[in-house]
């Protein structure tokens, strides 16, 4: 669940040159070249090739201005829905409920508020990952989840399901605690649903605090390959 992005220094794996060129990953492995994640640059941000990203640990990260940075890290960071750590305080907070939980109800709404970074005016969520993952919502793919207090949208996060599997994307909070209770609840429903993991892609003591963990790229790749296909997820 990627807070923050800064991508200066990069030395690409495999290049593409070419957006039309037939486009298909190295191997995961190959990111090991460098020790950073980097596996590829280039291609398009079309749903055929993020479907395929993801499912194979995959992910696009770069800012405006780069060209499309393709990352798979090691190690990778992941929640388990049934071991989320919910400290003392956020407890009383989730007991109080005074605030709402919805799911894809303003998707474009919590990827914008995902988009804006509150410490100064860089974002690494361009004008087209935003058009791309939008789509993967409208598709079924992409979702999220809402947390409002008086009405008013506070906090969320939004990610991609696929099969047994949620890659969180990203996540945004106006109020103390909003995205922490609006991943927990997510982590509830993912529970129910029988789901294995939420990537959280990279580390942060953000994450960290809810019970994230790291484990081995091969080992996340082996769970991927398991419980990752195209199927949808409907969330109620």
């Amino acid at each position: 669940m990627i807070q923050g992005k800064n991508n200066d220094q990069i030395k690409p794996f495999y290049l593409v040159k070419n957006k039309r060129m037939s486009f298909d990953f190295p191997d995961v492995s190959d990111s090991l070249k460098n020790p950073n994640g980097l596996l590829a640059i280039g291609g398009d941000l079309s749903e055929k090739k993020l479907l395929s990203a993801y499912k194979k640990g995959i992910f696009p990260w770069f800012n405006e201005g780069q060209p499309i940075l393709w990352w798979s890290p090691d190690p990778r960071c992941i929640i388990k829905p049934n071991e989320i750590h919910i400290s003392h305080s956020l407890k009383k907070r989730l007991r109080k409920k005074q605030f709402k939980i919805t799911f894809n109800k303003v998707f474009a709404n919590v990827i914008n508020e995902c988009s804006i970074n509150r410490d100064n005016n860089d974002t690494w969520l361009t004008k087209d990952m935003k058009i791309a993952f939008t789509y993967l919502h409208e598709l079924g793919y992409a979702h999220s989840i809402e947390y409002w207090q008086n009405g008013k949208l506070t906090g969320g996060l939004y990610g991609i399901a696929m099969g047994k599997i949620f890659f969180g994307e990203s996540m945004f909070s106006s109020e103390s605690d909003a995205s922490k209770i609006a991943l927990v609840y997510l982590a509830r429903k993912l529970e129910d649903m029988e789901f294995k993991l939420i990537d959280c892609q990279v580390n942060s003591p953000h994450i960290q605090t809810l019970g994230a963990k790291l484990i081995a790229r091969e080992k996340f790749t082996t769970i991927l390959d398991k419980h990752c296909n195209y199927d949808k997820t409907l969330f109620t």
